[in-house]
C-alpha cells in the first residue's frame, strides 16, 4: 500500500500560521525580559519602518488595530517622550506621528533585541536559504496584493 503524501501547499498556511503564533510568542517574551511590551515597541518599530509623519489611522491600519485604542497607545509613548503628535496640515481632524530623538534611540535598541532573538531562531538556516524564504514572501505578498487590488 502507497502513502500518499498531502500535497505541500495544502499545508503551508497553517504550518505558517501557528509558525507566525510561535515566532510572535518568543520574540516578545525576549523584549518581555528587557521590559518591553508589544504595546509599547510595536508602535515606534512600525513607525520607524513605515516613515515619520504617518497618519494615525495609517499607523493603526499597520498594528492590525482599531484607531481608540491606537489613541491611547500613542498617549503611553507621548508621556515617555518617544513620539509626537502634530496636526496634519492637510485634514486639520487628523493627526500625525513622528519618532522624537529619543524614539529613535529606543527603536535602535528594540532593533537591537529583535536581532539578538532573531538570530537565534533563524540560526539553523544559511544566508541563501533566508534569501529565498524572503522572494518567496515577497511573491505571495504581491499575490495577496493583486487578489485584493482585483477585488
Amino acid at each position: 500500500m502507497a502513502i500518499i503524501l498531502p500535497d505541500p501547499k495544502r499545508l503551508i498556511g497553517i504550518r505558517f500560521s501557528m509558525l507566525a503564533r510561535r515566532w510572535r510568542h518568543e520574540v516578545e517574551s525576549s523584549l518581555a525580559e528587557a521590559g518591553l511590551s508589544d504595546a509599547t515597541w510595536a508602535p515606534l518599530v512600525h513607525l520607524s519602518e513605515g516613515g515619520d509623519g504617518q497618519s494615525q489611522k495609517h499607523l493603526a491600519a499597520r498594528l492590525g488595530i482599531d484607531a481608540s485604542s491606537l489613541v491611547r497607545l500613542l498617549d503611553i509613548l507621548e508621556r515617555q517622550s518617544l513620539i509626537e503628535r502634530r496636526p496634519d496640515q492637510n485634514d486639520g481632524r487628523a493627526r500625525r506621528v513622528f519618532l522624537t530623538p529619543d524614539g529613535e534611540a529606543r527603536v535602535a535598541h528594540i532593533r537591537n533585541l529583535l536581532w539578538q532573538a532573531e538570530e537565534l531562531l533563524l540560526a539553523d538556516l544559511s544566508d541563501e536559504e533566508a534569501q529565498v524564504m524572503l522572494d518567496c514572501f515577497a511573491r505571495i505578498d504581491a499575490r495577496i496584493t493583486d487578489t485584493r487590488g482585483a477585488a
